[in-house]
């Protein structure tokens, strides 16, 4: 074979918007699809066992599609550096291209290979191609990174449009005979228990089933987005995240699409624009990370590092089987367990719960989500979880707890999605569903449904919960009352 040229594919498991393969296919050269399951690198920020079932399923479908062009995909499993070096090497490979990662270890790695392939003489080029914009293109009017949303998405949006998608490369000359490991042979999807049984039921993972899942958004649910996204009953969301993690889609293709159905009147402006807005929150979590990487596990406000974390295991194990006592938290938790995902106001809700009602430190639910989620993207987990807590950049004020009772009231109000999740709970009324413990023993009777045997009763009592986080939140608060009350500028 001629010398190759090598599109190291990461979390950009698609053909289409591609910037890596579109320039790797254009070279001439016979191109390689190289993809690496390093562990290493990420150490305790692996992939988690819910996303390697989605990845396992993902590069399946990459597999197949870039087969039909004619381009064989090698899958190795090992340091990337070494991996990749090896294999230019054993190649003679002219060239090396992959799109940027914005993590830490990927930053340094990625740096580190560009330098030895450099020495090889052979040509390395990263694009952009996780992002609407590039983490330091995005500037405040000093020069420097955002830490409130609201303003960098302003500037976000005063640069226009980013670049149109590009083209998947038509077919090429490729190469299916260098040695590859076998897929199966990495073992990521379950077995002996299959946990993930019911994942096939939710999703489609591959590109094909990225852009099903946009036009099917985008030709109804969208136009119910803005307010109908908070109400987990509702197919009001675009259920896009895992796609986007992993590159089946692109944020650029999102962006046009949208656009595009809002020019032809399929979305209305108001839904589109706040929906593209959510986009621009995932840029937001990159632009974070990039400019404050210790973020990944620890605070992004120093004052928290002595705030007062509670150590109960018994409680976070509670909280991670979907057994806390309050409906609307448990209902979150196991659509996780079962689905891989979790409508985002309940997670939000359910995080609340976690690192304010028994006060246990974000990173154990970070580390949490991160093993159980199908979308579990560093920089929104992390992000998240510190928007929660009160100790990240744009963070929710510290006096902000969750009311789970309340929460579950307003935006579950026919009960539709507790009862699904919690059906030992779904004959009760709903003036009760999200308080059973308040229901007279007659109605909990009749709904068959008996404390501490078939639902738990609370482990926490709200009131005193809340009043606990508030007490240990004005610990910290005292050091930099101005800080914490009104958020970093």
């Amino acid at each position: 074979m001629a010398s190759p040229c090598i599109a190291w594919l990461r979390r950009d498991l698609r053909l289409s918007d591609n910037p890596a393969l579109f320039a790797a296919a254009a070279s001439g050269a016979p191109v390689v699809c190289l993809f690496v399951l390093d562990d290493d690198d990420a150490g305790e920020n692996a992939t988690g066992g819910a996303s390697r079932w989605w990845l396992h399923h993902s590069l399946a479908a990459l597999h197949a599609d870039l087969k039909a062009r004619g381009i064989g995909l090698i899958l190795k499993k090992g340091r990337a550096d070494s991996v990749l070096l090896a294999l230019a090497d054993k190649l003679g490979a002219k060239e090396v291209h992959w799109n940027r990662l914005y993590e830490p270890w990927s930053i340094a790695r990625d740096t580190k290979i560009k330098s030895r392939l450099t020495e090889r003489g052979i040509a390395a080029e990263s694009h952009a191609a996780d992002m609407l914009r590039e983490p330091w293109q995005v500037k405040t009017k000093a020069g420097g990174p955002f830490s409130v949303f609201t303003p960098f998405w302003r500037a976000l949006q005063a640069m226009g449009a980013p670049p149109p998608p590009l083209p998947a490369p038509a077919a090429a000359n490729g190469s299916t005979e260098i040695e590859s490991d076998s897929l199966d042979d990495w073992a990521l999807t379950p077995h002996a228990p299959d946990w993930a049984a019911e994942f096939p039921d939710h999703w489609t993972p591959g590109e094909a089933g990225a852009a099903a899942r946009l036009e099917g958004f985008l030709g109804g649910p969208a136009n119910g987005y803005a307010k109908g996204r908070d109400f987990p009953a509702q197919p009001a969301v675009s259920r896009l995240s895992p796609h986007l993690h992993f590159g089946e889609i692109s944020p650029r293709q999102i962006w046009h699409a949208t656009e595009m159905a809002m020019a032809d009147g399929t979305v209305s402006d108001t839904a589109g624009r706040s929906f593209l807005r959510e986009v621009g929150w995932r840029d937001f979590n990159r632009h974070l990370l990039y400019h404050n990487p210790h973020t990944v596990d620890a605070n992004f406000r120093p004052q928290f590092d002595t705030f007062p974390w509670a150590v109960d295991d018994a409680a976070f194990r509670a909280w991670t089987q979907g057994r806390t006592g309050y409906p609307f938290v448990d209902a979150g938790m196991r659509e996780l367990w079962r689905t891989g995902i979790m409508h985002n106001r309940v997670r939000m809700v359910a995080a609340s719960f976690l690192v304010k009602h028994l006060l246990i430190d974000w990173r154990k639910g970070e580390a949490w989500f991160r093993d159980t989620l199908v979308d579990a993207d560093l920089a929104n987990n992390v992000g998240g979880w510190q928007w929660t807590a009160g100790c990240g950049a744009d963070a929710a004020p510290y006096f902000r707890i969750f009311n789970p009772i309340t929460q579950g009231e307003k935006f579950d109000p026919t009960g539709a999605y507790t009862r699904r999740w919690v059906p030992e709970l779904a004959a009760l009324p709903d003036k009760y569903l999200f308080k059973p413990w308040e229901a007279p023993p007659l109605v909990l009777r009749q709904a068959g449904v008996t404390l501490d045997e078939t639902y738990p009763a609370p482990i926490v009592d709200h009131a005193a919960a809340r009043q606990r986080a508030l007490d240990a939140y004005e610990t910290v608060k005292q050091k930099q009352p101005a800080e914490i009350s009104k958020g970093a500028a």
